[in-house]
C-alpha cells in the first residue's frame, strides 16, 4: 500500500521543481528554501491543505514548531 497518494506525490514533485529552479520561497519570511528536506516538508504540507492522503506530521515536529511561538 502506498504511503502517499498520487495527488500528494504530484504536489511534492511541483515543489521540488521550484526548489531546483531556486524559486521556492518559505512561508512568512519569503526567504529562498535551500534545504531539500525543507522543500519536501513544504510540498507535503501543501498536499495536506489540498486534502491529499498524507500521514500527519510527527509529534516531535509539532513540538518543535509550537515551542518557537
Amino acid at each position: 500500500m502506498a504511503r502517499y497518494s498520487e495527488k500528494a506525490a504530484g504536489k511534492v514533485g511541483k515543489v521540488m521543481h521550484e526548489y531546483k529552479e531556486g524559486s521556492l520561497k518559505s512561508g512568512k519570511s519569503g526567504k529562498t528554501v535551500k534545504s531539500r528536506k525543507q522543500a519536501i516538508a513544504i510540498g507535503l504540507s501543501e498536499a495536506r491543505q489540498a486534502g491529499a492522503k498524507v500521514p500527519a506530521r510527527s509529534s516531535s515536529a509539532k513540538k518543535r514548531t509550537s515551542a518557537k511561538h
